[in-house]
């Protein structure tokens, strides 16, 4: 039997509601011997949301995916893999925060993703508000080389998240991909945003995305021709490492309740499980899970199944490795 990657506390010998609370128990990357197994996947926590338009709240989220994440289990029948087996996994903690301004939050987000374990190590970002995403996506783009033109991206959503200005300020949750593209971070060409859905202010909010080439799936397009839409936008996407942002508003409130700005007529979550697990082959360079909001929870749903998308995430990653092994 080959050993694991990832060394984890047995349910059956350690109850999982005992011991230390990190990500799906993974071990805290001080721990980790890097020297005997490179960090693969670092996941660390964003407690952020000054950034929010609507309700706040989504600073409590990257505890409430942990806490939730006791009952994650590494191996996915789905895709036939064990991640513990394939990966090796490391809770970083938390991101310092910088609560009074969006923008120095993300300066300082990016110093600090930057810093987590080596040149190889993916970073998996839980959120804490979209804007988040910013910091994670600038620390990825430099460990994939700064590519030129910017990384391919793969975006769940209800909102497009490419507003310019919100009561004056640039950096808010409704801004992180157009500051992206601005500052050649991602490529808007090789950007494919799916389940958009909802009222919108205006028809001009959806130029900007339009304009600059990304590929719109809206749930109802979705719900019509999204896999083969997908899979045309795949090819699209080419052989680069791309990048995964999952905001849990894409899942309808019925499922995902907490999160701060709702949006009915979404996803279920089987649905996005089988989105998520219908990009095996994809390269990832990097990840965030976004927008879960504890107190608006119910039952624990909402953290439980934001934790286990980030599970799927990392399942995406376990497989691409074990293909090219």
């Amino acid at each position: 039997m080959t050993e694991p990657r990832t060394v984890l506390p047995s349910g059956r010998v350690q109850p999982r509601f005992a011991g230390l609370c990190t990500f799906g128990r993974y071990p805290r990357i001080e721990d980790v011997d890097a020297s005997r197994s490179p960090v693969d996947w670092a996941i660390y926590g964003v407690p952020f949301d000054s950034a929010v338009t609507y309700r706040p709240g989504t600073r409590f989220g990257p505890r409430a995916m942990r806490d939730a994440s006791q009952y994650l289990k590494p191996y996915s029948i789905e895709h036939d893999v064990n991640i513990a087996e394939v990966l090796s996994l490391a809770d970083a903690g938390d991101a310092p925060v910088r609560p009074y301004s969006n923008e120095d939050n993300l300066k300082g987000v990016f110093e600090h993703a930057s810093s987590i374990g080596g040149p190889e190590t993916k970073l998996l970002a839980l959120g804490g508000d979209h804007s988040i995403a910013y910091a994670n996506i600038r620390a990825t783009w430099e460990r994939q080389g700064s590519p030129r033109g910017g990384l391919p991206l793969i975006h769940f959503d209800s909102h497009l998240d490419t507003v310019d200005v919100v009561w004056g300020d640039r950096w808010s949750h409704a801004s992180p991909f157009i500051r992206a593209i601005e500052d050649g971070l991602i490529d808007p060409k090789r950007m494919v945003s799916i389940g958009i859905k909802g009222p919108l202010n205006t028809a001009a909010d959806l130029d900007y995305a339009r304009d600059h080439g990304v590929e719109i799936i809206t749930h109802p397009q979705w719900q019509q021709d999204g896999p083969a839409r997908l899979a045309r936008v795949l090819d699209r996407l080419g052989t680069d490492p791309s990048y995964i942002t999952f905001d849990i508003d894409v899942v309808d409130p019925a499922y995902a309740p907490g999160t701060g700005t709702p949006s009915h007529g979404g996803f279920t979550s089987a649905e996005v499980f089988a989105i998520l697990r219908s990009l095996a082959g994809v390269r990832l360079a990097g990840a965030d899970v976004v927008e879960v909001l504890p107190d608006r929870d119910v039952n624990q749903n909402t953290a439980l199944l934001a934790a286990h998308v980030a599970f799927e995430i990392l399942c995406l990653d376990a497989v691409s490795r074990r293909t090219t092994r």
